[in-house]
C-alpha cells in the first residue's frame, strides 16, 4: 500500500515527540470548546446592556436552575442583603409593562428595546418618579394593591441607558433581598440566559457532583440483578473528578444526576449551565440552559426524578428523555439518552457537567452488560387504570375525580380512597400535564355547615393548606395540578389583627408609616381593606412577615384627630375588624 513520505515523517515524528500529539489534541478540544462558547455569545450583542446595578454582580439564583414546577427564568443578583439599591435600565427603551402581584415577582417593570429585547427587573421594592406616582394612582383608582398588567407605548415612559426606574426590595414570592433580572426575545418572548450579554460574573470554581442514580427503564432491565434504581457510591479522585465502582446491567437504563454550582463569593447552591452524558467517548445525551420557552418550563418534572423529589427533596437530573418531554434545552440527543445494554459488553459512561463560565466536572461510570436473570416480569395494577389519551371520571363515598384527556403524560395505575371526609387521590409522585378536578358532596351538611367548610391539601400528617374552593348547593370542588389527599376543613376563627407601634389615641407626628400585623389560624387570609377616616389607603402587605405597611405620605390628612380602620377577611367569610384613633398633623 502506498504511503505519502509527509505520512510517514508524521507518523515516526509522535512516535518519538507524544508529549506533542496530546497537547496538539489537547489544543484542538479546547479550540473547540472555546469556539463554541464564543459563537454562542456573538449570536447576542455584547457591550449594548449595561448592569442593572452599581454593584460587583454576585448571584444568589442561575438562569436555567431547578426551582419547583420550572426553570429560573432569569439571574437572581444578590443586592449586600439588603434593599433600597438603585435599579437602572440597561439600555435606551421604554417602559412596556408593569405588574404589581403579592407574589411572584411582587413589584416587576419590563424595559423593551430597539434592539429586539425586553429587559425585566423583579421584587422591587418601589419604582421611580413618574413611574411610582403613576403606579400608586392606579393602586389608589383600584382601591387594590395588586395592578394587575398594566401596558404602554413608546411614548407614556421612555428611558435611556443608565436611568434610575426603580429600587430593589424583597416583594413578591422571594426568599430575601434580591434583583430577579430577565433577558427575553421581544418578538417570540423567549427567555434567555442574560450572561450571554456580556454580563461579568466571577467564577472559577468547578461545579460539586453530589449523586449518580442508574435507572432500569422497563420491566425486564436490571441493575445489579434488579429492577430498582439505584443511587452509586461515588469517589472524588481530584477536584472536578469523580467516579463509581462498576455496575452491572441488562437491557435499557438510564441515569441521572445530582449536581450544583457555586461562583465566588457566595455560598448558595446555583444550578449548572449543561450536562453532557457520553458512552464509550460518544455524546449520547445534552441539556443546555441558553433559552427557553414559558410554554415549555413545566416539562422539568420529566427532566427531574420527580418521585425522588418529592418523597426526599432532592433533584436529580436525568440524563435521559421521556417520551412526552418537550424541551428544546435538549441537543443531539441519541437513543433520547436511553442506554440498551448488551451481554458481554462494557461501557464507559462519562457525564460532563460545566457552568457557564467554563468550569467542568466529570464522573465516570463502568458499566458492564451481563446476562439478563429476568424469569418474568411483572406490574403494578390497581382498581383505577388512566389511560392518558382518555378522560376519566372516578367516584366513591361522595367524592368525584375527573381527570381530562392529556391529565397525565403516560399510562398509569392510580389509587383512590375515601374516608371521613377525606380523598386521597394517589399519592405526589407522578407529575401531571393539566389540572383534574375534585368535586365533594356536601349534602349532609346545614347551610351554617357549608358556610365555614372549604377544601384542604394535606402535606404530611396534621398539616394542611386551603386550596381554592369553589362552592355550590350540592358540592364544593377545586381544579389542580397535584395528587395526594385532600379533605373538607372547617374554620370558625375569625382572623387577627395586632397594631404595630401605636396604640389608641396615640399621638403619630413623629410615625412615617402605620403597621399592623395579621394573621389567620385557619382557611388563611383572602383579603383586607384598610381606611382613614373612611377613605380607602394603600397597606403593602409584606406575607413573608405578616405585616401591613400605610405611608403617611401618601395623601395629606385633614384635621388633626383620624381614625384607622381595617377589616381583615379569611377565605370562608370569617371576618375581623380593628378600628383606633390617633393624632396626626401633616
Amino acid at each position: 500500500m502506498f504511503i505519502s513520505n509527509a505520512l510517514v515523517i508524521k507518523r515516526v515524528f509522535y512516535y518519538f515527540y507524544p508529549k506533542y500529539f496530546i497537547l496538539r489534541q489537547l489544543f484542538i478540544v479546547l479550540s473547540f470548546v472555546t469556539g463554541f462558547i464564543s459563537f454562542s455569545q456573538n449570536k447576542y450583542p455584547q457591550n449594548y446592556f449595561r448592569s442593572p446595578v452599581d454593584i460587583p454582580i454576585v448571584l444568589s439564583g442561575t438562569f436555567g436552575e431547578l426551582r419547583s414546577n420550572h426553570f429560573h427564568a432569569g439571574l437572581d443578583i444578590k443586592t449586600q442583603g439588603k434593599e433600597g439599591l438603585p435599579v437602572f435600565a440597561v439600555a435606551d427603551g421604554y417602559v412596556s409593562r408593569i405588574k404589581v402581584g403579592q407574589y411572584g415577582y411582587g413589584k416587576a417593570i419590563y424595559i423593551t428595546h430597539p434592539n429586539g429585547y425586553t429587559s425585566v427587573y423583579g421584587h422591587l421594592q418601589k419604582y421611580k418618579g413618574k413611574i411610582q406616582d403613576y403606579v400608586k394612582s392606579i393602586q389608589y383608582k383600584k382601591e387594590n394593591y395588586e395592578t394587575g398588567n398594566l401596558f404602554f407605548k413608546e411614548d407614556k415612559f421612555p428611558v435611556k441607558k443608565g436611568d434610575q426606574i426603580a429600587i430593589s426590595g424583597n416583594t413578591g414570592g422571594s426568599g430575601g433581598p434580591h434583583l430577579h433580572y430577565e433577558i427575553r426575545d421581544t418578538k417570540t418572548s423567549k427567555i434567555i440566559n442574560p450572561l450571554f450579554f456580556g454580563l461579568m460574573v466571577k467564577d472559577d470554581i468547578k461545579p460539586t457532583i453530589q449523586g449518580i442514580k442508574i435507572y432500569p427503564l422497563q420491566n425486564d432491565s436490571r441493575v445489579n440483578s434488579k429492577n430498582i434504581a439505584y443511587s452509586l457510591p461515588i469517589k472524588k479522585i481530584t477536584d472536578g473528578k469523580y467516579k463509581t465502582d462498576e455496575v452491572y446491567a441488562s437491557n435499557l437504563v438510564g441515569f441521572g444526576i445530582q449536581t450544583y454550582d457555586r461562583l465566588n463569593n457566595a455560598s448558595n447552591k446555583n444550578g449548572v449551565y449543561s450536562i453532557e452524558m457520553t458512552v464509550n467517548n460518544k455524546r449520547f445525551f445534552y441539556h443546555e440552559v441558553e433559552t427557553f420557552s414559558f410554554a415549555e418550563t413545566k416539562f422539568i418534572n420529566l427532566h427531574i426524578d420527580y418521585p425522588f423529589y418529592k418523597k426526599y427533596k432532592k433533584r436529580f437530573e436525568k440524563t435521559h428523555k421521556a417520551i412526552p418531554n418537550k424541551l428544546s434545552t435538549y441537543k443531539g440527543l441519541i437513543n433520547n439518552g436511553i442506554i440498551n445494554v448488551k451481554e458481554g459488553l462494557s461501557y464507559q459512561v462519562k457525564i460532563i457537567v460545566k457552568d457557564f463560565a467554563g468550569n467542568i466536572s466529570t464522573i465516570n461510570v463502568p458499566l458492564i452488560g451481563v446476562k439478563n436473570n429476568t424469569l418474568f416480569s411483572s406490574k403494578d395494577t390497581t382498581a383505577y387504570k388512566i389511560e392518558a389519551k382518555k378522560f376519566h371520571k372516578f367516584s366513591k363515598n361522595g367524592v368525584t375525580v375527573a381527570f381530562p384527556k392529556n391529565t397525565f403524560y403516560k399510562d398509569n395505575y392510580i389509587n383512590f380512597s375515601v374516608e371521613n371526609n377525606s380523598a386521597k387521590v394517589h399519592e405526589d409522585v407522578i407529575p401531571l400535564n393539566k389540572s383534574f378536578t375534585l368535586t365533594f358532596n356536601v349534602n349532609k351538611f346545614s347551610s351554617i355547615e357549608k358556610q365555614f367548610l372549604y377544601i384542604a391539601k394535606y402535606t404530611s400528617g396534621k398539616y394542611s393548606y386551603y386550596v381554592n374552593t369553589r362552592k355550590k348547593d350540592s358540592t364544593f370542588f377545586t381544579t389542580t395540578k397535584t395528587l395526594g389527599k385532600y379533605g373538607l376543613k372547617k374554620d370558625t376563627i375569625k382572623p387577627t389583627i395586632k397594631p404595630l407601634y401605636f396604640k389608641e389615641n396615640q399621638n403619630l407626628n413623629k410615625h412615617k408609616t402605620l403597621k399592623v400585623k395579621i394573621g389567620d389560624v385557619g382557611s388563611g387570609i383572602k383579603n383586607y381593606r384598610a381606611t382613614i377616616d373612611d377613605n380607602w389607603i394603600l397597606m403593602e402587605y409584606n406575607h413573608k412577615k405578616s405585616i401591613l405597611t400605610y405611608d403617611f405620605n401618601d395623601k395629606k390628612l385633614v384635621g388633626n384627630k383620624h381614625i384607622f380602620k381595617i377589616v381583615v377577611s379569611d377565605n370562608v367569610g370569617n371576618t375581623k375588624t380593628l378600628s383606633a384613633s390617633f393624632y396626626k398633623n401633616n
